[in-house]
């Protein structure tokens, strides 16, 4: 497959198209799991930005009395404020409370007068940061270029009176490291995980189109057989009226003898064309057959008379082993049934020594007939035996064509055996002859 460049090429749109879609399916795939990720995070980030400044404004509200001031009450709620132009200290484990979260690396509170003026902080506090307290929710950034996130609220005093603004915000520094480090995922890992499909996708191309060029190579054997088959008998007609047409004047016994030649390639070309016929329509209709009883008995009893003759005159002794007491029948196609063993007693005549015996037996296995042509001919090389049912294929062919043979005969028998649910096998030793066993599944007898 290798060398033939049409598959080659066919291969490799194949291979080309599946990357590309698997690729195309990963982008989006990897596209939405970034997406997916930043929104979660985002989403976890806006909630616990809420919770906490929703708690504090809920807290602080009933303790504020003038605006912009921070009271006496305030300050034993939030032990770790820190007022404007204070230097504090960072609060110890134990001074921390419920809402120590704005203590921790990142987060940071701030509190703003009317003028939108600090007036005290908790936590870390990000250098040159400008907000814009009206708005509730703002993505800020210092001179450092660390991102914060923070949400705005707006504080009124235990009169109603508006006391200013409140800042709870956190770094975003952990969410975009992350996110970059996603980003740096996706980046080198999808190129590579393409390449893997690439190279997953040409192997896979090459698997899939394994058994279309094993077909391609048989029709493209079958063909050249088929067309040296048909060769050799329209050469020998040909050369035969070349012949007879040199001759100014011919006898009534050469003119019959020319016809009986013609006739003689005429018909084989015939037979050949009826089996390869019976062949197609086998592979294309493989289960339609006829579904009547057929008697073994009776059939292997046909053939032996049948080729009697024929045994005689290859002087091989042809028998049959049969027990009277036990008939056995199948479903199937009695002239297809008939053609199977003719096919294999055939065979086994033709590869047959002079003074060699061959035995056709009928038993029982289980729920299948058995039936077995054994013979004492040349019998078959190892290396052959799986072959020797491809069509045209002959282990000896000068052999086979003095006997006129073509390379169907097993191929039919075969595919009769297929066509009947059944199997056929051989068991076959160079010089001491071959064994073929045909199986077939016997009528379903109701108890």
């Amino acid at each position: 497959m290798h060398q033939n460049q049409l598959f080659n090429w066919t291969r490799l749109k194949l291979a080309g198209w599946y990357s590309s879609v698997m690729g195309l399916i990963l982008i989006l795939f990897g596209f939405a799991i970034y997406q997916v990720m930043a929104r979660a995070h985002w989403y976890g980030l806006d909630q616990e930005l809420e919770i906490v400044s929703g708690t504090l404004h809920d807290a602080l509200e009933p303790n504020l009395a003038q605006p912009g001031t921070i009271s006496p009450a305030v300050q034993a709620l939030l032990p770790s404020i820190c007022l404007a132009n204070t230097d504090c200290s960072q609060p110890t484990l134990t001074e921390r409370h419920i809402l120590g979260i704005v203590q921790q690396e990142g987060y940071y509170l701030r509190f703003l007068n009317p003028a939108k003026h600090v007036v005290a902080t908790i936590g870390y506090q990000p250098e040159n940061l400008i907000s814009r307290p009206k708005q509730d929710w703002q993505s800020l950034e210092d001179t450092n270029g660390t991102r914060y996130h923070q949400i705005s609220l707006s504080l009124k005093t235990q009169t109603g009176n508006f006391w200013g603004y409140m800042e709870v915000g956190r770094s975003l520094k952990e969410f975009d490291d992350h996110l970059l480090t996603l980003k740096w995922l996706l980046v080198v890992g999808l190129p590579l995980t393409l390449l893997l499909v690439a190279l997953a996708s040409w192997w896979l191309a090459g698997l899939a189109m394994r058994p279309v060029y094993q077909s391609y190579e048989q029709i493209q054997q079958f063909t050249a057989d088929a067309a040296h088959e048909l060769r050799t008998p329209l050469a020998a007609v040909r050369a035969t009226i070349e012949s007879v047409l040199q001759i100014p004047h011919l006898s009534e016994a050469e003119s019959r003898s020319t016809f009986q030649i013609v006739e003689r390639q005429n018909n084989r070309l015939a037979q050949l064309v009826q089996d390869l016929l019976l062949l197609t329509r086998m592979d294309m209709q493989p289960a339609k057959t006829k579904q009547q009883p057929c008697c073994l008995n009776d059939l292997i009893s046909d053939v032996v008379e049948e080729f009697a003759a024929l045994a005689i005159a290859a002087e091989v002794k042809l028998d049959a082993k049969l027990n009277p007491a036990q008939r056995l029948a199948v479903l199937g196609d009695e002239e297809q049934l008939y053609r199977l063993l003719a096919n294999l007693v055939t065979n086994a005549i033709q590869h047959t020594p002079n003074g060699g015996f061959l035995v056709i037996a009928l038993g029982q296995d289980e729920s299948h007939a058995v039936i077995t042509v054994q013979d004492t001919g040349i019998g078959i090389p190892a290396a052959d035996q799986a072959r020797i049912f491809d069509r045209f294929y002959r282990v000896n062919s000068d052999r086979s064509r003095l006997t006129g043979g073509s390379g169907l005969g097993l191929a039919i028998a075969q595919a009769i055996a297929k066509s009947h649910h059944g199997t056929i096998q051989v068991q076959s030793e160079v010089s001491k002859g071959s064994t073929f066993t045909v199986r077939l599944p016997l009528i379903k007898r109701n108890a």
